[in-house]
């Protein structure tokens, strides 16, 4: 019989953790009468020693906490249990402190709040420690399979918009290119997203190929009729002609994009002559208040993955499908991976737009 849960997040931060938290929370206490217990600094908490956690309450979880952005409990995206870095520098095995700890905790399951990797540690923790482990989709990229939606893609699209607006009006007054990086990782969802929204004349996937010469011809047409401006929106895993990525630096097996911006931006400057400017968006897309699309998907989200403890169910992701909850074995979540496909809604409504894609 359940009597207390745990909950953490893992990975990259973003709008709408908090109210995930404070959705699970309520229904939780309120509906089942259980403890929850939050775990900080994600399976970090579980590792240290002492452990890191708080009990969660409805009064800790209020309103505010609901219009907060990142996550109170804090998290990790470099702190792999299984790998754990030594202050050495050596690396070992502490999968076994976690489910230690977990069973130290007295609880009877756990709720992940992450992406495909975090989903892929914490699914691996569960199967060794026996642990009940449900998922919650968390990510800005939105690249999870099984699920139309993440926590915190709404709101990195909803800012990636605003700053389009923001750079078409400065873009105008001085009859700049503006070019705006935007995050997504390896997939170009928010590019497409923010840049339909905003009024891009120029949208760069990773996963679409382009040549140098198809931007230049468009804003060239820009100005061949009568246009004093253009806005480029391009993702940062989009690579440079000769296929190369641009990478800022590189910790252990994780990538760290960015300088896509700027090189494109040097590009247009030589074969058109025209005044460039470049903004990196980058962790700008994480933080802040999350839009109404988060909170709600949020809350949502919690309360599917309580009841599903309730019901004695465990390696499952909670997911938005069809303009409703349902739930997926994680690991046909993880194994789904979501690309942006060049017959995809977003991409045939860019074109009919004629925003160039770069391929043409």
């Amino acid at each position: 019989m359940v009597k207390r849960i745990g909950v953490l997040t893992s990975g990259g931060d973003c709008a709408g953790l908090n109210a995930a938290i404070r959705s699970i929370t309520h229904h939780a206490i309120t509906h089942y009468g259980w403890e929850v217990i939050g775990i900080r600094k994600g399976t970090t908490g579980l590792i240290n020693r002492p452990l890191e956690y708080i009990p969660l309450t409805i009064e800790q979880c209020d309103s505010a906490v609901l219009r907060s952005g990142g996550t109170l409990l804090g998290s990790t995206n470099k702190d792999n249990p299984f790998s754990f870095p030594n202050s050495d520098g050596t690396r070992s095995d502490h999968s076994d402190d976690f489910i230690t700890a977990y069973r130290e905790l007295g609880l009877d399951a756990l709720i992940g709040i992450g992406g495909d990797g975090s989903m892929h540690i914490l699914r691996q923790l569960a199967q060794k420690g026996n642990i009940n482990l449900i998922t919650i989709p968390k990510t800005i990229d939105n690249d999870l399979g099984e699920t139309e939606s993440a926590i915190g893609y709404a709101t990195a699209v909803e800012v990636a918009t605003e700053a389009l607006d923001r750079l078409q009006p400065t873009a105008a007054s001085h009859q700049r290119v503006m070019v705006l990086e935007v995050m997504g990782r390896d997939a170009g969802h928010i590019a497409i997203a923010s840049g339909i929204a905003g009024g891009a004349d120029v949208i760069l996937v990773p996963e679409i190929p382009y040549k140098l010469e198809n931007i230049y011809n468009k804003i060239k047409k820009l100005t061949d009729n009568g246009r004093n401006f253009a806005l480029v929106i391009v993702a940062e895993a989009v690579r440079d002609e000769a296929g190369q990525p641009a990478v800022v630096s590189s910790l252990g097996e994780r990538i760290r994009y960015g300088g896509i911006g700027h090189y494109l931006g040097e590009k247009i400057i030589e074969a058109t002559g025209a005044d460039v400017r470049v903004m990196v968006l980058g962790h700008v897309q994480r933080g802040g208040q999350p839009n109404a699309a988060d909170r709600i998907i949020a809350a949502a989200f919690g309360i599917h993955a309580v009841d599903l403890i309730a019901q004695g169910k465990s390696d499952r992701m909670v997911a938005w499908k069809h303009r409703d909850i349902i739930d997926v074995p994680i690991q046909q979540a993880i194994d789904a991976y979501h690309s942006l496909q060049p017959t995809d809604v977003l991409v045939r409504t860019a074109r009919g737009l004629g925003i160039c894609l770069g391929d043409q």
